[in-house]
């Protein structure tokens, strides 16, 4: 046989439920009016050694460990290789989100379409095979060098 209690249901006051989220929102509302995107800063007169040597740390230090290990380990195979119109593709490259960057290398299309302006990209295509990895190899930062940056002259 069921009973069931007679006592009324306790509600938790909203101070309680932030407290279960560490004094978080459970879900901020999300204001669709609301867009802001830092302007990239516009670099002249660098050297093509002074970018690639930018370029290294950017890749390196995204934020997103996944893209930290995706784009370190491109800069380290292809910067060196790179003229100086496929360098300042790639820098434009980087002047997007992480994850749009990350889904994109990955082709994961349905979580961030790719732009018109990115389809097609020589540079992304290249960022595309990497990601593949197919050598399958476990993937870690690369260790800096002193090829990465620039040269004491």
């Amino acid at each position: 046989m069921l009973s069931f209690s007679r006592q009324p249901i306790r509600r938790l006051s909203s101070s309680v439920l932030r407290l279960a989220n560490h004094g978080k929102p459970q879900n901020p509302p999300i204001d669709p009016t609301l867009h802001m995107k830092i302007s990239p800063i516009v670099r002249t007169g660098e050297t093509i050694d002074v970018k690639r040597a930018r370029l290294v740390y950017q890749s390196r230090k995204r934020g997103i460990l996944e893209s930290d290990l995706l784009l370190s380990r491109f800069a380290k195979k292809y910067l060196n290789k790179m003229t100086m119109e496929e360098l300042d593709e790639y820098d434009k490259l980087l002047d997007e989100a992480d994850w749009d960057i990350y889904y994109w290398a990955t082709k994961n299309f349905e979580v961030t379409p790719i732009p018109e302006k990115w389809k097609d990209s020589k540079i992304l295509k290249l960022l595309q095979e990497e990601a593949e990895n197919k050598e399958r190899v476990i993937l870690r930062m690369p260790e800096l060098d002193e090829s990465d940056f620039l040269k004491p002259k």
